[in-house]
Order: structure tokens, then sequence, then C-alpha cells
């Protein structure tokens, strides 16, 4: 396959970097009049329409005219938990009415109502939902997803959770990365003690020995599980094989960015309390930083991560949608970028870069996508418009055409194929 006359190609990157910091998250390396050749699943060559190699020309199946077109690559969601049943609409009005996120949770709402939900649905239901949510994702450009499990709380639903994620990654021409969030809240009926044997001695070597996930995560902030018990939860996958991510100071800075260095962890996720020193050490210890500012936006606060600070510290800073049922239920990361620049003061071009190269160093997956390089997996994003510049501009409206994933086309004149 062969694009060819690209109005504006964002490469984001041509170097082989894993990851995008300081000044140069901006520099996301733009080709007018571009072209991207593409053999099998792979990108084969870049650059200029007009420096295109002649064995790129002949022979090179479907040749798509980009003009009119800015290409970039496809988004990657690396937060999200877009497995689930039920709907908290209620919850929702009733936050419109005043009440906090912690009442309703208090009043057995919040992650439990959600709980409850999915463990009622079956196996084939919520892989209903879900694919059906995937298709919706994919339609305005996510090509690779991250999928959290943590709304079972037992080991029954939080495997299902998990099975739909790997049973959906086998048949969806999305790529779906999934992760072990076991310690996301502790059920009723169990004390926390408990509740942390369960994740600690059945769940994660469960999980590990079934290769359900690859990621492990857990909740550590105020009102949900402590510095001592994330870190003992996270050492404890980590010598199972699972790699460590962390949710945190996402309404206080408690110290989780410490154990996500002290034991490796791949990102810190929320950070909207996070202090200097915090910063500090994720810059230190290379872990990005994953902000969610949908996830502020829909609960109606007014504290944004600091993410102008962690761009000057040097943090991988990276952006998701946290879609999930109850305190972010955005799916689309045009307009987390849109959140990021008007509430975060992000560049444009900063939030491109957060989205796709950066969010895929938060999964591992750096080498292999978020870029437009020869030798990375060919999963591109057309849209109807000639500068990138517009895509978070156009907050609300879907300007996505063509979605290549693997080298396949997979949406074409903004339907699903």
């Amino acid at each position: 396959m062969l694009l060819k006359n690209i109005s504006e190609l964002v490469t984001v990157s041509q170097s082989g970097e894993r990851c995008k910091r300081g000044a140069g998250l901006r520099d996301i390396e733009i080709i007018h009049g571009g072209a991207v050749a593409i053999s099998g699943d792979k990108i084969a060559w870049v650059g200029r329409t007009a420096d295109l190699p002649d064995e790129f020309r002949e022979g090179a199946g479907e040749t798509v005219d980009c003009r009119g077109k800015t290409v970039l690559p496809g988004f990657v969601d690396c937060h999200t938990h877009f497995v689930f049943a039920g709907s908290r609409a209620e919850e929702f009005a009733a936050r419109c009415e005043g009440r906090s996120y912690a009442e309703i949770a208090a009043a057995g709402g919040g992650i439990k109502s959600t709980m409850r939900a999915t463990r009622s649905a079956s196996f084939e239901e919520l892989l209903e939902i879900a694919r059906k949510r995937l298709n919706e994702m994919l339609l305005w450009g996510t090509t690779t997803v991250e999928c959290k499990s943590g709304y079972g709380l037992d080991l029954e639903t939080e495997a299902k959770m998990l099975r739909v994620a790997v049973e959906l990654g086998g048949m969806h021409a999305m790529t779906i990365v999934p992760t072990f969030l076991g310690a996301h809240a502790v059920p009723d009926g169990i004390s926390r003690s408990q509740y942390l044997a369960v994740v600690l001695e059945k769940m994660i070597p469960y999980v590990a020995e079934h290769r359900l996930a690859e990621f492990c995560d857990v909740f550590c902030d105020e009102g949900a599980f402590t510095v001592d018990e994330s870190r003992f939860v996270l050492s404890q996958a980590k010598q199972f094989g699972l790699i460590p991510k962390i949710h945190t100071d996402q309404f206080s800075s408690i110290g989780g960015c410490g154990v996500a260095a002290e034991v490796g962890a791949v990102s810190a996720d929320h950070l909207d309390a996070a202090r200097p020193h915090d910063i500090e050490l994720l810059a230190a210890h290379d872990i990005a930083g994953v902000l969610l500012p949908g996830s502020v936006f829909f609960l109606g606060l007014s504290k944004y991560a600091e993410a102008r600070r962690m761009i000057e510290s040097e943090v991988p800073v990276a952006l998701a949608t946290d879609f999930n049922p109850g305190s972010s239920n955005i799916r689309y990361m045009p307009l987390i970028m849109t959140i990021a620049c008007t509430m975060m003061h992000m560049h444009p071009y900063e939030a491109i870069a957060a989205s796709t190269l950066n969010a895929a160093y938060a999964i591992g997956r750096s080498g292999r996508i978020g870029s437009i390089e020869r030798g990375k997996m060919a999963d591109l994003v057309l849209f109807d418009t000639t500068s990138a510049l517009e895509i978070p501009y156009q907050f609300g409206v879907n300007l996505v055409n063509t979605v290549i994933k693997d080298g396949v086309i997979v949406v074409r004149d903004g339907r699903l194929i």
C-alpha cells in the first residue's frame, strides 16, 4: 500500500527514540507533501512524495491519494477500563446536584456499583459490550488500547474481565494490552487484610499462570491502598513476571511515585496531586507520567496535573482517556487532547506526541508503534484536515476519514469495514 501527496504527514519521530521529553515533546517532525509505503503489516518507507524511490512507486498495491489529509500514527490509549457492565448515569446526575464522588462511593456506589453489574454479566455479554466500545474508539483513531480489570474484586470476575480483553485481542482489529488491577478497591464482606491476601496469594499467581495480563496495577491513594500495601502487591506481581504500573496521586500525594521508582514501574498514572519531589522521581527513573485530564473534567474538579512542570522536568508525559463508567466516561483521544491543551496548557503538538509515542512508551511498545518510522507497525490515521492543529481544535468533531491497522484499512470514509 502507498499513501502519497499527504498534505501534512506527522511522523512524531524518525530517530528511533523511545519517548519524547522536555522541549523535544513538541518536535513531532512534520513532512509536507509526504508519502508512506507499507509492506505487509509494517512501514517500509517514509518521506516526501517527490523523493519516493521507484521500487515503492511500482507494484505498491492500493495507492491512496492523501491530498487534503493529515496523517498521524494511530492513537495509543494507554489507560482504560473498557470491560465493564452497567451504567452510572444516576451517579452522574447526583454529582450534578452536588454530591461528591467519595460520598457516592461511601453509599455503595462508585466502583462497587460497577463491580456488582460486572459480576452479574456473563462472559458473552461483557464481550459484546466491550466489542462495541472498541469499534467506537477505532472510529476516532485509536489503534492500540490498554485495558484494566478491577471491577470484579474476586478471582472469578477479575479473570473473566481479563479473558474478555484477551479474546478481543484475537478477534478485533485493535491491539489490546491487558492489565490486572485486582487492587482497585476492597469489596464488601471481606476484611482489608483478607482481600489483600487473596490478591497476593490467589489472583496474581492465577493471572500470571494463565497469561491473562502483561501488567499489574494498583490504586495507591488516600482512601484506596497505602504505600506499603501497594509496594507488596507490585513486588509480588513482579516476581510472577507482571510489569508494574500504579494509579497514584489522583486525590493526594501519599508516596506512590516513590513506590513506582522502587519497583521499577513503567508508568505512574493520574498525578493530579503530584508534588515537585514526586515529579523529580518520575523523571529520574524514566517512568512515564500518564495524565488523565478527562477524569478531572468529568468529575467537575479543578485540580489538573501539572503537565508543564512535568514536561520541563523531562518526565515522559503521556495522555489517555481513563475510560470508565464513573469518573471518565470518555473514550475518544482527540477529546482528551483538547482538554489537555485547554486545561493543562499543553501545545497541540505536545498532546499529539503524548497520545502516540509516549503513550506507547507507557505500555512498553514504543519500539513497535507510536510513530511513523520504517520498520514499525503500519498503524496510521488519515484526518480530513490539512493541519494537525485542527484535531484538538475541532472539539467534539470526528475528523477521522481512514484508519489503517497493521497495514490493513479497517475504517474508510469514517465507517468500519
